[in-house]
């Protein structure tokens, strides 16, 4: 019998999102991507390694991803709501052109704007007021997964380095990681603040398996 995805799982995938008229508007893979005309060489595609129920892909297709079988493809159906949101008026703002022009910007219709970590699309310019649509551009519509778990994953290390990977968004090729015995070092370019690094710490223990886990920042020689 195939085994079942859990709760806690750290999982390869393998998954496309389209809208029910078939556009294809993320993939993880690069033969897809080529094929829809959306890849960049700049973009690294390849299977997903996350840590089932953590947050790391779309909530509404990591629920449907629990229970399904390793090795077996799904095509999953999600409504608005369980996908990217309804659209929400409340969303729709309206702000000063002097706004723009401190910043020594220019809006003008689909300029993708960033205010206080929350990121809008001007929507509309008039005299002196821009309309920007903080909804994400996917709100208000039904998607279509297809996808598949390749692998449970159950090496410590990778695990650990895929949750610092989706975490911190260091590429994995740049962590320096050992493990021995359940204990794990990461090496790290900069020092992580104390109490993140306390609730870090706790949470990576528990989802890896792992019995200890120490950060360090790693120093590099000047060359002389």
């Amino acid at each position: 019998m195939a085994e079942k995805i859990k709760h806690n799982d750290f999982i390869e995938v393998d998954y496309t999102g389209k809208l029910t008229d078939g556009t294809i508007f993320d993939t993880t893979s690069k033969d897809v991507a080529q094929k829809s005309g959306m890849f960049n060489e700049r973009t690294k595609l390849g299977p997903a390694t996350i840590c089932v129920g953590e947050g790391q892909i779309l909530p509404g297709l990591e629920a449907q991803i629990v229970d399904k079988e390793v090795g077996k493809e799904y095509i999953v159906q999600l409504s608005a709501e369980n996908a990217f949101g309804k659209r929400d008026v409340k969303n729709v703002k309206i702000m000063p052109m002097s706004a723009f022009k401190e910043h020594k910007m220019m809006p003008q219709p689909g300029l993708q704007i960033d205010v206080d970590g929350e990121l809008g699309t001007v929507s509309r310019v008039s005299g002196g007021r821009v309309i920007v649509n903080f909804n994400h551009p996917l709100s208000g519509k039904e998607v279509v997964y297809t996808f598949k778990v390749n692998k449970i994953v159950v090496n410590k290390k990778e695990k650990l380095s895929a949750y610092l990977n989706n975490v911190l968004k260091i590429p994995e090729a740049n962590l320096k990681i050992d493990v021995i015995e359940d204990k794990a070092t990461v090496k790290l370019p900069f020092d992580l603040p104390e109490p993140f690094v306390k609730v870090m710490e706790e949470k990576i223990l528990q989802v890896t398996g792992l019995k200890e886990l120490k950060f360090v920042k790693e120093v590099k020689e000047e060359k002389k």
